[in-house]
């Protein structure tokens, strides 16, 4: 299989980086950061998640940070929705594609929305069904594709059998994610070689946490076996909620350097997505995870 010439990027710093800050992020800051990643040339943002408030304050103000994006041509916003209920309340906000998300383990399902996995599945079909209903692209997540903090390894049928189930919805797209960051290469091609026996290499995308120092590893692994599309997180927003003090997401910057050393096209100026991330790190009173960035800083200021 060859490298692909051309990624696409999906940052998801807005929704899944913010959503663990503890101290509240204004919808003024959220907008600013969307528009500053459209800027830097990112076509695909996660920009918010419509769930309820009570389990995650952060996105109370989904529906004001997507009314205030300038939205630009090209540019696909996309919104986390769990149930019928917050599909609901993104309607009224005209998402391009919403995202809906299961556990390839059990054990993770259980401790993380309190059902089996194929209870999660029933509870989103409705969802699948009515955004498919109103033209809008649904995207799935499939969490824990290699390890679960609850029950170790997961096993590449567990990622195919959900794989599986999520196509038998209408799900259009699968991210296949490292939640807890503990693959390495083989493990997490065999995870996307499960995922691929259901969906197409155009419809399935990697989700790399950092946490073990693993994610541009993981990508390189998955780049060759054609996997062209991959999330990642401005200045590697977002953290581990399992493991203390742990990063999350993979930076974007990280990504962009190496893809870019490599001759692959991404369509993203480097430097804007640095200042990206300053913005943001800048107001939250700390330094960028993105190491990348950190040398670009520095080096500006030599």
């Amino acid at each position: 299989m060859t490298i692909p010439s051309r990624v696409k990027l999906v940052d998801v710093g807005p929704r899944d980086g913010l959503q663990n800050e503890k101290q509240t992020v204004p919808a003024a800051i959220k907008i600013e950061l969307v528009h500053r990643l459209q800027e830097a040339g990112l076509t695909d943002i996660e920009v918010t998640s419509f769930v309820s408030p009570k389990w995650v304050p952060q996105m109370a103000d989904n529906a004001q940070v997507m009314a205030g994006v300038q939205r630009k041509a090209g540019v696909r916003y996309s919104v986390l929705t769990p149930n019928m209920q917050g599909f609901q309340a993104a309607l009224q906000s005209k998402p391009d594609e919403i995202v809906v998300f299961a556990a390839a383990s059990e054990a993770f399902s259980h401790k993380n929305i309190n059902c089996s996995i194929e209870e999660s599945i029933q509870r989103f079909a409705p969802v699948v069904q009515a955004a498919r209903e109103a033209g809008i692209f649904v995207r799935g997540a499939m969490s824990c594709v290699v390890g679960c903090p609850y029950e170790g390894d997961v096993a590449p049928a567990s990622v195919e059998r959900l794989a599986k189930l999520m196509k038998g919805i209408g799900v259009q797209h699968i991210g296949v994610a490292d939640t807890i960051g503990v693959g390495t290469p083989k493990k997490v091609q065999a995870a996307m070689e499960a995922a691929l026996k259901h969906y197409d290499l155009d419809d399935v995308s990697g989700h790399f946490h950092d946490t073990y120092g693993q994610a541009l590893a993981n990508t390189l692994a998955s780049l060759e076996m054609g996997v062209w599309q991959y999330d990642a997180s401005v200045a590697g927003l977002g953290g581990c909620p399992y493991a203390k003090g742990a990063t999350g997401n993979v930076a974007t910057e990280e990504v962009v350097y190496m893809l870019h050393g490599m001759g692959i096209e991404t369509g993203i100026d480097l430097d804007k997505l640095v200042d990206a991330g300053a913005f943001i790190s800048d107001f939250l009173q700390r330094k960028s995870n993105s190491r990348v960035a950190t040398a670009i800083l520095n080096k500006r200021q030599a």
